[in-house]
């Protein structure tokens, strides 16, 4: 299910995730997209550009289409993806997968703009930043 994904985390679902409805909040999963986003934003060194230069990136926009309840006990995979890079912005496809379930839960996306932190405005992505995604995604 996720072989075109390049970063993958497990993720627990915890029991205090779950709302009175029982089942994971629908926030939560926003949580998990922005757990796999942060991680491929280490594997891709955009973290480190943005210590080093100020640049960084910044979600400018993220949806979630739900497809299945989670529930506790579980762990989720979290999974994510580029598929377009533009001059200043990527956008990333996220899904989560029930490991108990075996199934997809959920599919999303965000846009992420390269950000210039020092003068607030958006700038070109930088290519350093580019050339690892490219390599990421293979």
């Amino acid at each position: 299910m996720l072989t075109a994904y390049p970063v993958i985390l497990s993720i627990p679902v915890a029991w205090g995730e779950m709302d009175s409805y029982q089942h994971v909040n629908n926030i939560v999963y926003l949580r998990y997209f922005e757990s796999v986003r942060m991680a491929y934003f280490d594997q891709c060194g955009f973290h480190a550009h943005h210590q080093q230069f100020g640049i960084g990136p910044i979600l400018a926009e993220t949806a979630c289409k739900f497809l299945k309840p989670l529930t506790y006990p579980d762990t989720v995979l979290a999974a994510a993806r580029v598929t377009d890079i533009g001059e200043d912005r990527f956008r990333q496809e996220y899904a989560l997968v029930s490991q108990k379930e075996n199934r997809l839960c959920a599919l999303g996306h965000g846009v992420i703009v390269s950000y210039d932190y020092r003068e607030l405005k958006k700038t070109a992505l930088p290519p350093t930043i580019v050339a690892n995604v490219k390599t990421l995604e293979g």
